[in-house]
């Protein structure tokens, strides 16, 4: 593929940073070589000796000196190199990228941060991107600043619908303008906000959809391990059915490990990669190194067989999670609340029957019946109309919070049902 047709003009324009390129040099040395290139500080000054971290097997991770110089000092951008090593023997176990040999990967701060780069390097103002409608709020955030227009497909139970999609895009082919999107970003398992996953053939047909239209796909995945199926029957992923190079995938440590370590990692095509780590050079020189050091031990500890256990006690512990809220919701929600159970993930999707907007109810009279969601007109692109839906997170509450909370929330709807029907 001819990648440089994708890039915006910022991306066209970054250009390499010696120093940070020349640190590569750095992962295994020669015992002889004498450093004198970047300012690095002197890491025997740092005041810190060793750390040692206990687990909740009781395991501990006892991180020496060595280890700390690693973690606390600059280091190659595209990461810790013994946990890119990790990482795509990872990405290879769980995906198996067709074109593999063409692809890299690098480590990003948070997975927000690699889509934040992915689309500012495919999008000039003005230039079409395509979405589910509704969105994760915070992709609409990272897009606004950039100025592009929107092709909001609408969702149905399993995520983008295949013939809306189709749609859209024929029609931008055949208006006057024929600017058509370059890229289409998508969160296919557990999807934020609607907790909706795609099945393998809805997939197959949004992959043949954007070969079609020569689309590159954002494949923003950090839900994949909190899927409540076994692994073995969660469906393909973009990347494992790419077979053109055109999928940028973004996983993520935040919800399987720690959101406060920010380590994430993007695998994709390696020149469009080369230009996300232009952007990764000139913005944060590389990613927390520590934290990076830190994931790559927890790993070595675990190996391939507790990280699988590890992620199966996710699975069970937030489908548990998932089984209470529905509980809670259908005990005091049924009527006046429509709902599709999420197969995965840590939101419920709630549509209210009898209002017309969520935004006030919740905004400015929420607080009073001490039950805070969040109105679903954030995860649209025109958030000024009325909007019937919300998003709730069952992830850190217990039982007994959700069914306190859908008690208040549902004694918060018939109020404001009846404040409709006294301003009608």
């Amino acid at each position: 593929m001819n990648y440089s047709k994708y890039l915006s003009k910022v991306a066209a324009r970054r250009k390499p940073s010696g120093i940070s390129d020349m640190r590569k040099y750095l992962v295994n040395p020669s015992p002889s070589l004498v450093w004198l290139g970047s300012g690095m500080p002197n890491p025997t000054q740092f005041p810190f000796r060793e750390v040692t971290v206990g687990l909740n097997d009781g395991e501990v991770l006892h991180l020496s000196q060595d280890m700390l110089s690693s973690g606390l000092q600059y280091g190659p951008t595209p990461g810790y190199a013994p946990l890119v090593t990790q990482l795509k023997a990872m990405v290879e176990r769980h995906h198996s990228p067709p074109r593999w040999s063409e692809s890299n990967l690098l480590v990003t701060v948070g997975a927000q941060d690699g889509v934040s780069k992915a689309f500012e390097m495919l999008l000039d103002p003005g230039d079409y991107v395509v979405i589910s409608d509704p969105c994760y709020s915070d992709a609409l955030c990272m897009l606004a600043s950039l100025a592009p227009q929107y092709l909001a497909i609408e969702n149905d139970d399993e995520g983008m619908v295949p013939a809306n999609l189709r749609a859209a895009l024929k029609l931008a082919a055949n208006s006057e303008e024929k600017r058509m999107p370059k890229a289409l970003y998508l969160v296919p398992n557990a999807s934020n906000p609607t907790g909706t996953t795609m099945g393998e053939v809805r997939r197959r047909e949004i992959y043949a959809i954007a070969q079609e239209y020569d689309l590159i796909i954002l494949e923003d995945d950090p839900y994949y391990f909190l899927t409540y199926e076994k692994e073995q029957n969660i469906p393909p992923s973009f990347l494992s059915l790419d077979i053109d190079g055109r999928v940028l995938r973004f996983d993520s440590f935040s919800k399987i490990v720690s959101a406060g370590l920010r380590v994430a990692f993007v695998t994709g095509p390696a020149p469009l990669l080369a230009v996300m780590e232009l952007h990764l050079q000139s913005s944060v020189i590389c990613g927390p190194m520590f934290s990076q050091v830190l994931v790559s031990e927890l790993l070595r500890e675990w190996g391939e067989e507790g990280f699988s256990r590890h992620t199966a006690k996710l699975r069970i512990f937030y489908k548990n999670q998932r089984d209470a809220m529905l509980l809670a919701a259908s005990t005091h929600l049924t009527g006046l609340c429509e709902w599709t159970v999420p197969k995965g993930g840590i939101f419920l999707w709630l549509k209210v029957v009898g209002v017309k907007d969520t935004g006030p109810m919740i905004i400015e009279r929420g607080i009073t019946k001490n039950v805070i969601l969040i109105p679903g007109k954030e995860f649209v692109v025109d958030s000024s109309k009325p909007n019937q839906f919300m998003r709730a997170a069952f992830s850190c509450v217990t039982p007994e919070q959700m069914m306190k909370g859908m008690e208040n929330l549902a004694s918060l709807i018939r109020e404001e049902i009846a404040l409709q029907n006294n301003q009608a």
